[in-house]
């Protein structure tokens, strides 16, 4: 099955995740079919926290892509803030 969901990045204690779709049976920080996406949990200022590309997050759904929990809790999250 493919999901969508976090994959790792940054340095110890600074975090920096990408949002990947993948093979759900692969590693958290292995290889992915596209990267649509990151989410910055300790962002400051005038960075940009989460971004998604809204176009493909919904190509992959519609195509039987997964979404993770905290993925999908961050797609509703930020999308009514941006409505």
């Amino acid at each position: 099955m493919v999901t969508i969901r976090l994959s790792r990045g940054g340095a110890k204690k600074r975090p920096f995740y990408n949002i990947v779709v993948t093979d759900s049976r692969k590693r958290r920080d292995s290889g992915y079919i596209e990267r649509i996406g990151y989410f910055n949990p300790v962002a400051k200022g005038q960075e940009i926290g989460f971004f998604i590309e809204a176009e493909r997050y919904e190509h992959w759904l519609g195509h039987g892509a997964q979404p993770s929990e905290r993925v999908a809790n961050l797609v509703k999250q930020h999308l009514k803030q941006a409505v």
